[in-house]
């Protein structure tokens, strides 16, 4: 059932993601061990060159150096840096939390500050979260009405829609119009350039102003707008810029747009990655049960089967969803189905029954062959008939 295919999409995703997260800390590993290691023999090097010139012993330069680790979790910096907690620097600090950035450059030190943040990140955090998920609303139908517009400006140019805007008498690519909705693709390769783009222009501004490479610029750009936010690269920390009410108010916008198409890109793209694991099931469950279904139907050639199940060749976009769903599992297996299943797949049947319902209300003549004749099956009245033409028909053909 549709319980079990969640069950398994789940689990699939879950062993995914596992296999996903095994490979980046191999990768990792290997980039940033190496390096890593230097770094520690190096430091361990300037130390003990360093207690030797001061004479100086190690456990007290280790003292000193965790009180200055102290004063940093608290904002303190060897360089001059701007006030963390005043007004601007509180604004900042909010705005990492309720985007769930989380630089980790400023910390409440406090246990008031602490309690606060608990209860203002829970409501901030969710406001903000609606929001990015209304964005996204608001941006997917702006694309499909920019690209809905783009396809009726062809179908005019083809003739096929008239230039007052009214359709044309029947014509279906007029019709489909009705409903139209962009593909996830179109969406998801719009938001990869509008984020490249904001991205792009950021970097530009932080190079120069912050003075890191450009390179270094798009990764605080990736790990910003994608609240990953490590801290080990952040924005607008120095005591005084250049121009620096309009650098600030840059900066904030220039996150605000990028959280809010990264955000976007991020859903866009896990909706194409539900519909990987999706084919994923779908061809898993077709190698593995390709051969019990030839069985199946083998041995259940002459049962009165569902219209859908019978002949499978021409499937309209109605009757995919009906196709594509649970019910079949159900069909194929000889588990009772719903009516409202019964009667999506039976529709001709359902049809060739009201007409002799109402043949023989009329007391029209039936015409009973002579196949059923022989073969013992009566014709019978109504439902009963249809039921009874159609094991004679089963029965001939076997």
């Amino acid at each position: 059932g549709r319980l079990n295919a969640d069950n398994a999409r789940f689990l699939l995703l879950a062993v995914l993601i596992v296999l996903y997260m095994l490979c980046g800390a191999a990768v990792f590993s290997a980039i940033e061990l190496p390096t890593e290691r230097e770094a520690k023999e190096r430091w361990e090097e300037r130390l003990e060159n360093f207690t030797r010139r001061h004479n100086l012993s190690r456990a007290e330069l280790r003292r000193f150096l965790r009180e200055y680790e102290e004063a940093s979790v608290a904002g303190i910096r060897v360089d001059d840096i701007r006030p963390r907690w005043d007004f601007t620097g509180a604004f900042y600090f909010v705005g990492t939390v309720v985007s769930t950035i989380g630089f980790g450059m400023t910390t409440p030190a406090t246990v008031g500050g602490k309690i606060f943040l608990i209860f203002y990140g829970l409501i901030g955090c969710a406001g903000t979260i609606l929001f990015f998920n209304l964005f996204l609303e608001r941006l997917i139908t702006v694309i499909a009405y920019v690209m809905k517009s783009c396809h009726e400006r062809q179908l005019r140019r083809k003739g096929v829609l008239p230039h007052n805007g009214r359709r044309g008498s029947g014509t279906s690519e007029v019709d489909s119009l009705a409903g139209w909705k962009p593909s996830v693709y179109y969406v998801m390769l719009i938001l990869c350039v509008a984020s490249l783009i904001i991205s792009c222009c950021a970097s530009a501004m932080y190079t120069p102003i912050e003075g890191w490479s450009y390179f270094d610029s798009l990764y605080f750009c990736f790990v910003a707008f994608s609240t990953i936010g490590f801290g080990d690269l952040v924005s607008s920390q120095n005591i005084r810029y250049e121009s620096q009410g309009l650098y600030r108010f840059g900066n904030f916008v220039f996150i605000l747009m990028g959280v809010c198409c990264i955000y976007s890109l991020f859903n866009v793209i896990s909706i194409v990655i539900k519909q990987s694991i999706n084919w994923i099931l779908k061809k898993l469950d077709c190698r593995c049960c390709h051969r019990c279904q030839r069985k199946l139907f083998r041995s259940r050639r002459n049962v009165v089967m569902p219209g859908n199940v019978r002949s499978r060749r021409n499937i309209s976009i109605e009757t995919d969803a009906v196709n594509e769903s649970d019910t079949d599992g159900r069909r194929l297996s000889g588990e009772m189905i719903s009516m409202k299943d019964f009667l999506a797949s039976n529709k001709v049947s359902l049809a060739i029954m009201q007409k002799q319902l109402s043949e023989t209300a009329n007391g029209y003549p039936r015409q009973t062959s002579s196949n059923s004749k022989q073969n013992g099956f009566s014709g019978g009245v109504g439902a009963l008939a249809i039921m009874n033409n159609r094991l004679a028909e089963t029965s001939v053909d076997r």
